[in-house]
């Protein structure tokens, strides 16, 4: 009956070095010996390499492998097949130190002295550098968590828009008007709920306003198409108060999901929108640090250059005072 694998396991020998295994390991003289590894009559040289080669190999006991390994001058088995990284731990990644609470402290307060001490350098050009660094890293950064908010635009459906006369514009324009009834588009832009607004007041009526507040000039004909694409709506007139007004159609078929889902929700629109703020406004202070730092260089050019002009003009006036000196000595 072949020993248990916790019994091989147990069995650990020092052998001498440049030696072949097989005979190490029977000079070791085992006190129980395993009748797996029990050498045949009659060893040669030959029959000793093919020995030495079955010996190395994994050995299977059922479903359980055995293999001897036997770096390092040690005769070890292990159960089970070899991993890739059971080479003595050569493919491991080296282990990450773990920093002390009082050394992450002393780091912090190592940068921060250092920006205080950049901050109240006595050299403008250090003080700019390093606000503007600044600024350029929050700007990649706000740029990165932009990117997050991109809802991926669905494969658009076959859309026909109706075509209307003049007429038909100039009488579903003057409805719209005398009606009361619109949706907001506040800061937070177009998003879902919108749609969905906008989806169920067509349930009662055929036209309805959408008002843009705030809004930045030009963005509202943004809205205008981002939302005839998202409601299948046909706009028709957009007014100068950022007012669009959009006609249903006549063929309208109110759909069972009325919000799109390629838009974002409530939250994340407001998420967004703060992002896109704080990125507009430190784009502003990124150009203006550059602009000071660009004005700052031609100051220091000129200041030079004014320089030169005086040490070369004091440098004339003194040669021509040699002149007039050598000259009165001479007469």
């Amino acid at each position: 009956m072949p020993p248990s694998p916790s019994c091989i396991l147990g069995l650990i020998y020092r052998l001498p070095p440049n030696s072949d295994p097989w005979m190490r390991f029977h000079g070791a003289n085992p006190p129980r010996p395993c009748p797996l590894f029990r050498p045949s009559p009659g060893v040669d040289g030959c029959a000793r390499a093919a020995r030495r080669w079955w010996f190395l190999s994994p050995v299977r006991h059922g479903s359980t492998a055995v293999t001897l390994n036997t770096d390092g001058g040690f005769a070890r088995f292990s159960v089970g097949d070899p991993g890739p990284n059971q080479n003595g731990g050569q493919n491991q990644p080296p282990a990450k130190k773990k920093m002390s609470k009082k050394s992450k402290v002393n780091q912090l307060k190592w940068y921060r002295l250092k920006a205080k001490k950049k901050m109240k350098s006595p050299n403008p050009e250090v003080r700019i550098r390093y606000k503007l660094g600044k600024a350029k890293r929050k700007e990649e950064w706000l740029i990165e968590k932009l990117r997050k908010y991109e809802a991926p635009r669905a494969p658009e459906l076959v859309h026909d828009p109706e075509i209307l006369t003049e007429e038909e514009k100039f009488y579903l324009k003057r409805t719209g008007e005398k009606k009361k009834n619109y949706v907001p588009v506040g800061r937070r832009g177009v998003f879902g709920g919108v749609v969905l607004n906008m989806h169920l007041h067509w349930k009662k009526h055929e036209t309805m306003q959408v008002v843009c507040k705030p809004c930045r000039p030009g963005q509202v004909y943004e809205y205008a198409e981002e939302l005839a694409r998202l409601s299948k709506g046909t706009v028709i007139d957009i007014k100068p108060n950022n007012t669009i007004i959009f006609y249903r159609g006549k063929n309208y078929v109110q759909p069972k999901v009325m919000s799109p889902p390629d838009t974002l929700s409530k939250q994340k629109a407001l998420e967004k929108y703060r992002y896109e703020q704080s990125l507009e406004h430190t784009s502003k202070f990124v150009e203006q640090l550059e602009q000071e730092l660009e004005d700052y260089q031609k100051h220091v050019a000129l200041f030079k250059k004014r320089e030169g002009a005086i040490s070369e003009q004091i440098s004339n006036e003194d040669s021509a005072v040699d002149d007039l000196t050598t000259n009165s000595d001479t007469d």
